[in-house]
């Protein structure tokens, strides 16, 4: 992903019976073909480039591995992390840990968010923002 170009909107969606839910091809073209599904910091998870998920990875591996901070936020990350592609429809299939994580049911909203990609639960995608309006 080039530095000009973003992930921005919002598309809602469905999860189907396997898990897997449609990107929109105008976030795909962004995203390119190689990315990684992790779990998110608010309640849906993160899908990042493979070059962005590389950059992250970086600056992690940069904090001090002493400390127990740096090494849970670490582990959050990356123990849940999982490289994807999407299919020839532009599907990807989002694993029971990360479905469960999010709380994700059948309706699910995939947003962008500058650098990548939040796919959440459509209801409490929508419970959280009522929070930040307020």
């Amino acid at each position: 992903m080039s530095e000009r170009s973003m992930l921005i909107g919002k598309a809602y969606n469905s999860l189907d019976t396997q898990r897997r839910v449609i990107i929109p091809k105008n976030m795909r073209t962004q995203l390119g073909n190689q990315a990684v599904l992790t779990r998110g910091l608010d309640g849906g998870i993160f899908l990042l480039p493979e070059s962005y998920w590389q950059t992250l990875v970086n600056n992690l591996t940069q904090q001090p591995f002493t400390k127990k901070g740096s090494r849970d936020f670490w582990r959050y990350l990356s123990n849940d992390a999982y490289p994807v592609e999407p299919d020839s429809l532009g599907r990807i299939t989002v694993p029971e840990s990360l479905a469960e994580a999010a709380q994700l049911n059948k309706d699910v909203v995939v947003i962008g968010s500058l650098q990548y990609i939040e796919i959440w639960d459509r209801d409490r995608y929508h419970s959280y923002l009522d929070q930040l309006a307020e």
